[in-house]
């Protein structure tokens, strides 16, 4: 998947995640929700590896639902982020975070899975 349809999955998920749990709000244009979709992009790729590597033994005692926990901190830390950007994005407590890190990690696979379903077919997603 090329990093501009990438960038839409995630705008896209973090659209449903604003619309469906309380905490996690947005006021902006289409184009800044596209800013914070790279901001949490941005950070997933840079600081979650660390946060996993440092959390490592949660991870093995927990089996792995502790990634859960370094999803709702990173969408945090993006609310943070794109606060100090000025791009309208707010996730208030640690509640709202966790929620919307699940609703955002389910609807970005649901929707990879659809766009790499349809490029198996041969069917191209054109933008624009």
């Amino acid at each position: 998947m090329d990093f501009a349809l990438r960038l839409l999955v995630n705008a896209a998920a973090l659209w449903v995640a604003i619309q469906i749990v309380p905490g996690v709000s947005y006021s902006g244009s289409v184009w800044s929700l596209l800013a914070v979709a790279l901001v949490v992009g941005v950070l997933n790729a840079s600081v979650r590896p660390l946060l996993m590597l440092f959390t490592f033994p949660l991870l093995i005692l927990t089996l792995g639902l502790f990634t859960f926990v370094i999803n709702a901190f990173v969408l945090m830390l993006a609310g943070w982020v794109s606060n100090l950007l000025g791009l309208g994005f707010h996730v208030t407590g640690f509640g709202s975070a966790f929620l919307g890190a699940l609703v955002v990690s389910l609807v970005s696979f649901m929707l990879s899975l659809f766009v790499k379903e349809q490029e198996g077919r041969g069917v191209h997603v054109h933008l624009g």
